[in-house]
């Protein structure tokens, strides 16, 4: 590698400083990895700009979707060990999600969004969500929208409850433990990555913000006809819901809290060595990150393209983001993972995340 990564470095803080000196941003992190190297580690501004906590690489910020991505590597890490197969019926392993005809569903589905599942009853609150086995028995008694692998739909809360409850039929272990104990502790991350955040790390979290997230989510239920049915009023994913104990406490696998250091680590990791550590095999990474479905989706009528649990771009990346800005991805081709996260939810701001993501990514496709 023949890029200057101290001058990428440097030219990361310039923005992100610019970012946070300007009012726009309260606090921002974001790292890279290049080859199992860390190369980018950069933040700037404050955790909590009330108390004025700096925000430290280590902060753990709730990421929103960019969550799914941990959801998804747990199922690929637990597929390398034998443990799982892409092809498994859920009800084989989860009588109860048989009802009204989903007998067909398998774990493709779910981690494709072709699940046929992606909605959630209109009355639904953050309380619910505190319930582990309540949720799964929603799910498992929803009527499928269509038959499975017929329509692409972002199950955006959904997603968490049909993977986590697979996870524990098959390994006995909450989803939470599985990344705990199989990817976290192996990468090295401890307390950077999180489904329920335990009680004893809520003081480290950086506080939430909002910067017109729910001003977008109120435009997209209003002129998007099934937004509300994927994301009810009481639960929509923004920073209300983000800054509740309760929910940051509890295991919901549709969204995660984590630092942009461990998430770029995860995403290394998945497509090379990072020290001494890989989580699946090449031919595995070739499969996950492959586009396995294209087409225009269901809840936001936008083309889209999904491997096996990461949305697929086409600059070669895969990985996944988060609403109000924050994301992950891998260019398996450069060797390449970009994570960024920042504690101020933003829309319609010009996504500054995105375009760190492409700064990072252009200057490394330049150097060659």
């Amino acid at each position: 590698m023949t890029d200057d990564r101290a001058g990428l470095s440097a030219e990361v803080r310039r923005t992100i400083d610019a970012l946070v000196d300007s009012g726009r941003e309260a606090g921002v992190q974001v790292a890279a990895y290049r080859h199992g190297r860390l190369i980018v580690d950069e933040t700037a501004g404050t955790a909590d700009i009330a108390t004025g906590r700096p925000l430290t690489a280590d902060t753990p910020i709730f990421g929103v979707s960019t969550g799914k991505g941990l959801t998804s590597t747990v199922v690929h890490v637990l597929a390398e060990q034998g443990r799982l197969d892409y092809d498994l019926r859920i009800a084989d392993v989860w009588p109860e999600f048989a009802r009204h005809g989903k007998d067909a569903v398998t774990l493709r589905h779910v981690l494709t969004h072709t699940a046929g599942v992606p909605a959630l009853p209109a009355n639904t609150t953050s309380a619910d969500f505190t319930d582990w086995d309540r949720m799964c028995a929603l799910v498992a008694d929803t009527v499928p929208r269509w038959a499975p692998g017929e329509q692409i739909a972002y199950h955006a809360w959904t997603y968490g409850w049909l993977v986590g409850e697979v996870v524990r039929r098959v390994t006995g272990r909450r989803i939470s433990a599985v990344l705990a104990e199989d990817v976290v502790a192996p990468l090295g991350v401890p307390g950077e990555l999180f489904f329920g955040v335990p009680e004893a790390d809520l003081h480290r979290l950086a506080t939430l913000e909002d910067n017109g997230l729910a001003d977008l989510m109120e435009f997209a239920s209003t002129h998007l006809p099934h937004f509300d049915a994927v994301a009810p009023p009481a639960v929509r994913p923004d920073a209300t819901i983000g800054s509740r104990p309760d929910v940051l406490r509890a295991d919901v696998p549709a969204v995660g809290t984590l630092t942009a250091r461990a998430a770029a680590r995860l995403y290394a990791a998945l497509i090379g060595e990072v020290d001494g550590v890989r989580l699946i095999s090449a031919a595995r990474l070739r499969q996950v990150s492959t586009a396995a479905v294209r087409g225009v989706e269901w809840v936001f009528g936008q083309q889209m393209a999904f491997g096996l649990g990461y949305a697929v771009d086409d600059d070669g990346s895969f990985g996944t983001a988060g609403s109000g800005g924050s994301l992950a991805y891998a260019y398996p081709e450069l060797g390449l993972t970009v994570a960024a996260t920042r504690n101020r939810l933003g829309a319609n701001d010009g996504d500054p995340m995105e375009g760190l993501r492409v700064l990072i990514r252009d200057t490394v496709r330049a150097a060659g």
